[in-house]
């Protein structure tokens, strides 16, 4: 009988340490995975944000030199270096509360700080996440209270790790709390139409304003000037001062040493490829300025291209004049002239002949866009005055009248932070740097004339 119930008092301690076992063992598992013991977050109570199309590494804005690499279609990879942060974007249509949570591999174990920010500068929390090595982690980060609508910045940065790697990849941001995905705009995979959305998405909306020409009167001439305040010259920003329905011609920011004046034409067969291009519908070149280059250009659309290589400085004013005409035989002259005020003097840059083509100037506008993935998180401004166009007749006609458009990435919500109006008596293009005033798109503007016409010598060209 006594080796009965002591037995029957071993079996039941046995259990109760067996059940302890396994109740331990739980609670060590979800602290591997969910940094406070807590219950995994499901990610269907998140809006999934990818940071391929969402992220970029922290940098300056007059000496960022790229990625590095570290932003991939997978979102945030390869990340070793502990100096290297990376912000991610997406903005949120009303106030409330978010629940934040990270996608992730980790190699090894390691700490990262997260912070959230409204309007890039107004901290709303940090938190420090502990994250234990392991793939497809879903971690949650905490409850952030956002009190207000707009973009929000949440910067990642490595604190230790016990290996080499910090998180890699981290492939999304979880958003949730009381905001969902129609609440919310940030950067898709695809666009309607099915492209890779990532890439223009990380550069961010290009915008435009199409100037209004006098209605039934041949335009063989267009004039403009372009300034850019100090400080807005961000790398990668094209600031196009003279565009029309064959081509483009203005400014940019190509290095951390070079700027150019660009002026491109396109052929008139439709293929990103040059070349494809057959013999006869080839744009050609009928001259060239002094130390100007001259190449085929392709990616979007195809034709020809020549830059000047110049050192042109924010606070200047810089005038842009082109000049289209039909030349016979089914072919149209493209030519564009930069007036140097270092040698106070207009400059050639190319003329152009483009086949199959019979026009005058036609389509005119100005845009700005960022063309590099890694320097869409800074914000450029251009200022556009001053706009004349000149008939066939020689008549000078002062153009007031503009309406403001902006591409796919700005009209399919991909990003918001595009902005476009008057200043003064001179129209402005403003975008990327997700700031959150928008200006409709297709808002028309008018600016107050300066009833001066330019003064050039047109016998000299």
């Amino acid at each position: 009988m006594f080796k009965s119930k002591l037995a029957t008092m071993l079996n039941i301690v046995a259990a109760s340490c067996f059940l302890l076992f396994l109740a331990c063992s739980s609670g060590s598992k979800n602290d591997n995975n969910n940094n406070n013991g807590e219950q995994p977050p499901q990610k269907s109570d998140y809006v999934l944000i990818h940071l391929g199309g969402n992220s970029w590494v922290q940098s300056n804005a007059t000496n960022s030199t790229g990625d590095d690499g570290r932003i991939t279609s997978y979102g945030i990879d390869g990340w070793i270096d502990q100096t290297k942060k990376f912000d991610i974007y997406f903005r949120v249509n009303k106030a409330g509360s978010l629940k934040l949570a990270l996608e992730l591999d980790a190699a090894n174990d390691c700490e990262i700080r997260v912070s959230a920010y409204n309007n890039n500068v107004n901290l709303i929390k940090t938190a420090d996440l502990k994250i234990k090595s392991g793939n497809k982690q879903f971690i949650a980060i905490g409850d952030f209270a956002n009190n207000q609508a707009g973009y929000v910045k949440v910067t990642l940065e490595g604190l230790s790790k016990n290996g080499n790697m910090f998180p890699s990849p981290i492939y999304s941001l979880g958003v949730g709390g009381d905001l969902r995905e129609y609440d919310m705009d940030f950067v898709k995979e695809k666009f309607s139409d099915g492209s890779s959305a990532f890439g223009y998405g990380r550069r961010g909306p290009s915008c435009h304003m199409w100037y209004t020409f006098p209605s039934g009167r041949d335009i063989e001439w267009f004039y403009n000037e372009v300034t850019i305040e100090q400080g807005q010259d961000v790398l990668a920003s094209y600031f196009m001062a003279n565009g029309f329905s064959l081509g483009y011609f203005g400014m940019q920011v190509n290095s951390l040493t070079e700027r150019r004046m660009l002026f491109s034409v396109w052929s008139p067969y439709s293929t990103n490829n040059p070349n494809e291009i057959p013999p006869d519908q080839r744009v050609e070149l009928l001259a060239r300025g002094d130390g100007v280059t001259v190449n085929d250009f392709g990616g979007e659309g195809s034709g020809g291209q020549s830059y000047l290589i110049y050192p042109w400085k924010a606070g200047i004013t810089y005038k842009f004049l082109n000049r289209v005409y039909p030349a016979g035989n089914d072919r149209t002259t493209c030519t564009a002239y930069f007036f140097d005020p270092d040698r106070n003097d207009w400059r050639l840059i190319a003329s152009w002949s483009r086949p199959k083509t019979t026009t005058w100037y036609t389509g005119c506008y100005s845009f700005l866009e960022n063309f590099q993935a890694f320097s869409g998180q800074f914000t450029r401004r251009g200022l556009y005055g001053n706009q004349w166009a000149r008939t066939k007749e020689g008549e000078w006609v002062e153009i007031t009248r503009a309406t403001f458009t902006a591409d796919s990435t700005a009209r399919q919500r991909m990003r918001l932070d595009y902005q476009g109006g008057v200043v003064g008596n001179r129209f402005y293009l403003q975008n990327c740097g997700f700031f959150n005033d928008t200006t409709p798109i297709d808002t028309v503007f008018n600016r107050q004339p300066n009833g001066i016409a330019p003064n050039i010598d047109f016998s000299r060209f």
